[in-house]
């Protein structure tokens, strides 16, 4: 019996990387997911190879009303709601303020802290409604940038540390119905994108930057990650009974160790 029975989730950027090794586990550990994504051929194949125990919507993160048909249909199908997981994210590939043209900047901040600040609200004010009737919980995805510099540029940086806000302000909210909390990621060979904005939207982190070379020589345990690596504490937060008591936290599961030297760009999720 796994540690997610009779759990109804919903897992935003669920298509691919992290969010498909969480909704994977999620579903080996008893969990019913409704996985919602930008690319429907993404969910088609996450549907084909995680069966019967989830249910897809293809939308966009951005949209109050396409976080709120997520939250819908995992009341409709299974019942309840009991733990939403904000986990849609962008990369700024460590652009720096010197190299951002200051034609793109503001499009750039425009474009990456919807993703990374205004999704994670609105679906969180999406889910309070059925995650108050279960007394549930919000778990979202962070970085080790939201805690130290050099996991990416000024833009992506900043928008992590405002989710880190995010996560202590509606921990402090929304109790002591809802815990709230966080997981901060190291980086991981990914189809993780850049803003359009900033034209890096075609190019993944695993593309652009040799991601597990540059893990494996400055983090603390000298090792390259796999996105099932960090599902762990997702798993622990989400489970009522392992963390009953546990809101306002972010866990730290980077391996960093302790704050990157800023020549390190190690990068992140």
């Amino acid at each position: 019996m796994g540690w997610l029975e009779d759990t109804s989730v919903v897992v935003t950027g669920a298509g691919s990387g992290l969010g498909l090794a969480i909704v994977e586990r999620f579903a080996a550990e008893g969990a019913s997911v409704v996985a919602i994504d930008k690319s429907a051929a993404k969910l088609a194949e996450l549907q084909a190879r995680a069966g019967e125990r989830i249910a897809t919507i293809t939308g966009d993160v951005r949209d109050y009303a396409d976080n709120e048909r997520a939250c819908e249909l995992a009341v409709q199908r299974y019942g309840k709601l009991d733990v939403f997981i904000g986990n849609a994210g962008i990369w700024d590939f460590n652009e720096s303020l010197a190299g951002t043209p200051a034609s793109s900047l503001a499009t750039g901040f425009d474009e990456l802290f919807a993703v990374s600040v205004k999704a994670y609200l609105l679906g969180a004010k999406a889910a309070q409604p059925p995650l108050a009737a279960s007394r549930g919980s919000m778990i979202f995805t962070l970085s080790n940038a939201a805690l130290y510099p050099a996991g990416g540029g000024p833009l992506y940086v900043a928008s992590k540390h405002a989710g880190l806000g995010l996560v202590r302000q509606l921990a402090y909210e929304l109790a002591p119905d809802i815990r709230v909390n966080g997981v901060a990621p190291g980086g991981m060979a990914t189809d993780l994108r850049g803003p359009e904005a900033l034209g890096m939207d075609r190019t993944s982190i695993s593309d652009a930057v040799p991601i597990d070379e540059m893990l494996r020589r400055h983090s603390a345990l000298h090792r390259a990650p796999r996105p099932a690596d960090y599902v762990g504490a997702y798993v622990l937060l989400a489970a009522r009974q392992e963390s009953a008591t546990v809101t306002g936290t972010v866990i730290d599961v980077s391996g960093f160790g302790t704050p990157a030297r800023p020549a390190d760009h190690a990068g992140t999720r």
